[in-house]
């Protein structure tokens, strides 16, 4: 009984909700969003030739500290995710939270430290080095704007996903005969269709690099249908997202006059 009591506690401590917070859960959230911005700021000046070789030892300890820090709380979120609905189940829930999206970034946050031990090879430790930047994304358990992206998004995902099958079917369709058209005039360029999917990207997106581009008249031609159909196509996912986020505006807005919190508790009053 008293176990599960301080499982719930914890858990109130650590989750991410609206209304009243207690002092508990501001103090850890506090230090948890320092620790994160501090392992930003680490890994921007880590890059720095100068202060990487003249801070070597501080670099070292903070990452020691972070990754005993963000251990200790994946593992303890694990222990608590079962006062979670969702992970209500003490062995299935918890394999379950494991692949949430939440669960993921932390892991990839602390994953890179522990592999990078297990391998004396220095391109794959710079690799898993990088993999560290998954620690700016903890932030997305605080950020409102990236909860409205992911609710839209989720909300919005058959019509993004026909957007973006659209999106590739183009590319390939263009791709494919601009290689057919070009291949000839400029052979080392346009030498396959893969290689000229790169051109695709470019001329859809608008970028034009300028490394690759059509010389024949037919290809011209193409090349200008291509790059003006590429304007329209990502007119279409934008405005999927518009009108999501609109859809979830008023949604929220509307919540916002139907919920009420405990004064005293903070709890959601039913």
């Amino acid at each position: 009984m008293n176990s599960n009591w301080s499982r719930k506690e914890i858990y109130k401590v650590l989750e991410v909700t609206r209304g009243k917070k207690s002092t508990a859960s501001l103090v850890f959230n506090a230090i948890l969003l320092t620790t994160i911005s501090l392992n930003t700021f680490a890994i921007i000046l880590h890059s720095v030739k100068s202060l990487r070789h003249d801070f070597v030892s501080f670099f070292s300890d903070f990452e020691y500290f972070s990754v005993i820090f963000f251990t200790i709380e994946y593992i303890v979120r694990l222990w608590v995710c079962v006062e979670n609905e969702k992970y209500r189940h003490p062995l299935w829930g918890r394999i379950r939270y494991m692949f949430s999206a939440g669960a993921l970034i932390d892991l990839l946050a602390i994953m890179p430290f522990y592999l990078s031990n297990f391998t004396s090879d220095t391109g794959l430790i710079r690799i898993l080095r990088l993999f560290r930047i998954f620690r700016l994304f903890k932030f997305s358990r605080y950020v409102h704007a990236l909860k409205v992206i992911e609710s839209v998004f989720k909300e919005k995902r058959e019509e993004l996903i026909l957007s973006f099958v659209f999106f590739i079917f183009t590319l390939l369709i263009s791709s494919a005969t601009m290689y057919y058209i070009e291949n000839q005039a400029q052979p080392n360029i346009f030498s396959s269709i893969p290689a000229t999917i790169w051109w695709g990207v470019t001329t859809i997106t608008s970028v034009g690099y300028g490394d690759a581009y059509p010389i024949t008249p037919l290809g011209k031609l193409l090349g200008g249908i291509v790059a003006v159909a590429g304007v329209a196509m990502f007119a279409l996912p934008t405005g999927i997202f518009v009108s999501g986020f609109n859809e979830h505006i008023k949604s929220s807005k509307q919540d916002k006059k139907d919920f009420k919190f405990c004064p005293h508790c903070g709890e959601p009053l039913s």
